[in-house]
């Protein structure tokens, strides 16, 4: 069980908006932001934060970058947004037998060597010592602008917020990020940890 609960929400109605933002995100406003709305500024400034750095006009695709959330929160052990980044992966268009291979990125002829050294770079920044190198920074340069390198990393930053947060909190796993993490990322040991029930 949570550290707090969640209150439904229409607790805060003037955060009715934002819930609607992460509803198309995720197909369902998150436990984190049902507890996190007791200070709703922070929920807004979350939601402007996660519009800007999602944002379809940017440089890096969208769905790409929720797979860098996924690697950054593998990095960070945090089983609720690793399930999480891979729902909105998929709602952002990133195909099922793409997030399928994501075990297998460094092989998998689904992946392209920009999008490899992106998310070695993601696991990288997200590992607690920091692991960017220059050696690393190099490979990105030669595929990414530092444009691009601005964007790929807010998305990680985002998710480090979220890492935090959520494991902090023990936050409880919904229906549809367990599934498909029972589904797809228990083979690599995935089993929900503080997030799941009986699992604290």
């Amino acid at each position: 069980m949570a550290h707090i609960k969640p209150l439904p929400a229409s607790t805060t109605p003037e955060l009715a908006e934002t819930f609607r933002h992460f509803e198309d995100i995720l197909g369902f406003v998150p436990n984190s932001l049902l507890t996190m709305q007791r200070r709703p500024a922070i929920v807004r400034a979350f939601g402007e934060l996660t519009a800007a750095v999602m944002d379809p006009k940017g440089s890096v695709d969208p769905g790409f970058k929720r797979l860098l959330a996924h690697f950054s929160s593998r990095a960070a052990g945090c089983q609720y947004c690793q399930a999480h980044s891979l729902i909105a992966a998929g709602i952002s268009g990133v195909s099922n037998e793409k997030v399928a291979a994501l075990w297998d990125y460094q092989t998998s002829d689904l992946y392209s060597e920009a999008e490899r050294v992106a998310l070695d770079f993601a696991l990288a920044a997200g590992a607690v010592p920091n692991e960017v190198d220059e050696g690393l920074m190099k490979r990105l340069r030669a595929h990414w602008s530092d444009e691009q390198i601005v964007e790929l990393l807010g998305a990680i930053c985002l998710y480090g917020f979220l890492n935090r947060w959520n494991d902090s909190m023990a936050t409880d796993l919904e229906a549809a990020p367990r599934k498909l993490g029972d589904e797809l990322l228990s083979k690599g040991g995935w089993d929900g940890g503080r997030h799941v029930q009986g699992k604290r």
